[in-house]
C-alpha cells in the first residue's frame, strides 16, 4: 500500500497540457450570462446575490484548470466553503456551478500525482465540513462523491489512454529511425567499401599500369554517383513524408547490378530462380539490401576471397537468399557489427530470419528466409 501511494505521489504531470484555446473563452462567455439568468428567473435560489456572485467569480478559473489544476481546486473549494460561512452555514450555489466538474476532471487529467492526492484531500475536507455544518446530508454527500468520482475517473481514463498513445507513437518513431539507419548503413557502406577497394587496387597497380589510377577514379566516380542517387531518393521520401520502406525501390533484377560491381575485389555471381516476379516491393527491397550488405561484408572482411555467390530461390511459402564466399573469414564473424544487426532486424520485420556464420573449412555464408507473403 505504501508503495502504491509513493508511486502515485511521485507521478509526473502529463507533458504539454493545452493552454487556453478559443473553446475556453466561448465557455466562459456562455457561463456568465447563464449564471445571471438563473439568478433572475430562479425563485427558490437562497442567498441570491452571494450565490450568483460566487458562480460568476469562479467562472474564469476554467481558463487555468489545465495548467494549474491544484490551485484552481484550492480556489474553488476554498471560496465555496468561505461563502457558506458568510451565509451563516447555509449552502451557497447555483445549478450553473455544475461546470466545476470540469475542474475536478482537469485535476485528474493534467495534475501531477502529488497534486491529485492533495486535491482529493481538499475535496474530502470540504465535503466533510459541509456535512458537519449541516449543509449536506449523508445521502447528498454520497451523491456528490459519486459525481466527482465519475469526473475524476474520466480524467484518469483519458490520461492513461493518451499515455498509451504516446508510447505507441514513440515506438513507431523508433522503428522508423531503425529503418532509416539500416538503409543509410546499407547504402553508404556498400558504395564506400567499393570505392575504398577500387582505390586500393588502383594504388597497388599504379606503378606497373599508369592507367590503373584513371580506371579506379572512373569506378569511384560511378560508385559515388550511385550513392548520391540513393541518398537523394531517401531524403526525398523523408521530406515528402512517404513510407520509408518503399524507397529506394529495388527489384530482384537489380541484384545483377551487384554482380557487375566486382572489379577490384572478389567476383560476384548472381543466380535468381524463375517465377519470382510477383513478390511484393517490400520483400524484393529487403532481399536486395540483405544481398548488398552480405557482398559488402565479404569484400571488406573475407581475406583472399575470389568469388561471392548470390542465390535466390523460392517455394510456395517462402523466399530464400543465400550468399557465400570462399574467403578466410575474419572480423565478419563478430556479431556486434551494425550490418549484421540491421540484416537480422530487416528480416524479422518481415516475419523471416537471417543467419550468418563461417562454413566448415573456409568461407562465410549468409542465409535469409522470408515469407513469400511478407508486406
Amino acid at each position: 500500500m505504501r508503495g502504491l501511494v509513493r508511486s502515485l505521489w511521485d507521478e509526473p504531470p502529463p507533458p504539454d497540457p493545452p493552454r487556453r484555446v478559443w473553446r475556453d473563452w466561448v465557455l466562459v462567455g456562455l457561463l456568465v450570462p447563464i449564471a445571471l439568468i438563473e439568478g433572475v428567473v430562479r425563485p427558490d435560489l437562497p442567498h441570491r446575490v452571494l450565490a450568483v456572485a460566487l458562480t460568476v467569480a469562479l467562472v474564469p478559473t476554467l481558463l487555468w484548470r489545465r495548467t494549474h489544476p491544484l490551485r484552481v481546486i484550492l480556489i474553488v473549494f476554498g471560496s465555496s466553503t468561505t461563502a457558506a460561512l458568510l451565509a451563516g452555514g447555509d449552502q451557497v450555489g447555483t445549478n450553473t456551478q455544475a461546470y466545476l466538474l470540469l475542474v475536478v476532471y482537469a485535476l485528474f487529467r493534467w495534475g501531477a500525482g502529488r497534486e491529485v492526492v492533495i486535491g482529493l484531500a481538499v475535496m474530502a475536507a470540504s465535503v466533510g465540513q459541509a456535512i458537519a455544518g449541516g449543509r449536506l446530508t449523508p445521502p447528498d454527500a454520497i451523491g456528490a462523491f459519486v459525481v466527482m468520482f465519475a469526473a475524476g475517473a474520466l480524467g484518469v481514463a483519458l490520461r492513461y489512454r493518451s499515455r498509451a498513445r504516446n508510447r505507441e507513437i514513440d515506438q513507431v518513431k523508433l522503428l522508423e529511425r531503425e529503418q532509416i539507419a539500416r538503409d543509410l548503413h546499407d547504402t553508404v557502406a556498400h558504395h564506400v567499401s567499393a570505392m575504398a577497394i577500387r582505390a586500393q587496387a588502383g594504388l597497388a597497380t599504379a606503378g606497373s599500369r599508369p592507367d590503373a589510377a584513371t580506371d579506379a577514379l572512373r569506378v569511384i566516380e560511378a560508385e559515388a554517383a550511385r550513392a548520391l542517387d540513393e541518398m537523394r531518393a531517401m531524403v526525398r521520401v523523408l521530406r515528402h513524408d512517404q513510407p520509408a520502406d518503399l524507397t529506394p525501390g529495388r527489384r530482384l533484377a537489380d541484384l545483377h547490378e551487384l554482380a557487375g560491381q566486382g572489379r577490384g575485389g572478389p567476383s560476384v555471381e548472381v543466380e535468381i530462380s524463375p517465377g519470382l516476379d510477383d513478390l511484393p516491393p517490400s520483400l524484393t527491397a529487403a532481399i536486395y539490401r540483405l544481398a548488398q550488405e552480405s557482398i559488402t561484408n565479404a569484400r571488406r572482411h573475407a581475406r583472399h576471397a575470389t568469388r561471392v555467390e548470390v542465390h535466390v530461390t523460392a517455394d510456395d511459402t517462402s523466399v530464400r537468399l543465400r550468399v557465400t564466399d570462399d574467403g578466410d573469414g575474419g572480423p565478419a564473424a563478430s556479431p556486434g557489427g551494425y550490418g549484421l544487426i540491421g540484416m537480422r532486424e530487416r528480416a524479422a520485420l518481415l516475419g523471416g530470419t537471417c543467419e550468418a556464420g563461417p562454413d566448415p573449412g573456409r568461407g562465410w555464408t549468409v542465409t535469409a528466409v522470408l515469407p513469400r507473403a511478407a508486406a
